[in-house]
């Protein structure tokens, strides 16, 4: 099923109105950032959440959740998992993964500027 991001955005928003994220157009759909480190991709593939360790097994152990592919020629991604659509319409459970995600952002290493 195709997604529209920008209605998952308005989800994201409603789940996680305590939460501080700024959202930027990607690759014709919107990454999702809180403090200025990535925590999902929304796309026509769905909502992806980027999370490690224990969080990014448990959600991926939810029933249709899957690593991000956005195509069948595209790499599958290690840290950015979809969502199942049942979770896009369970905002208290939705923002409880939000947050998981946000957490997992802050604590990780600021990337490295590219040097020219």
């Amino acid at each position: 099923m195709a997604h529209d991001p920008k209605t998952l955005q308005a989800a994201m928003v409603a789940a996680v109105p305590d939460l501080e994220l700024t959202y930027k157009p990607m690759f014709g759909g919107i990454l999702a950032y809180a403090g200025g480190k990535p925590v999902a991709s929304l796309s026509d593939v769905g909502l992806a959440l980027k999370l490690t360790g224990p969080d990014h097994a448990a959600l991926l152990g939810l029933p249709g959740a899957k690593p991000l592919q956005y195509g069948p020629d595209q790499p599958v991604s290690k840290t950015y998992t979809l969502v199942p659509d049942g979770l896009l319409a369970d905002p208290p459970a939705l923002r409880d993964w939000v947050h998981k995600a946000a957490q997992a952002a802050a604590k990780a290493p600021a990337r490295k500027a590219k040097k020219t």
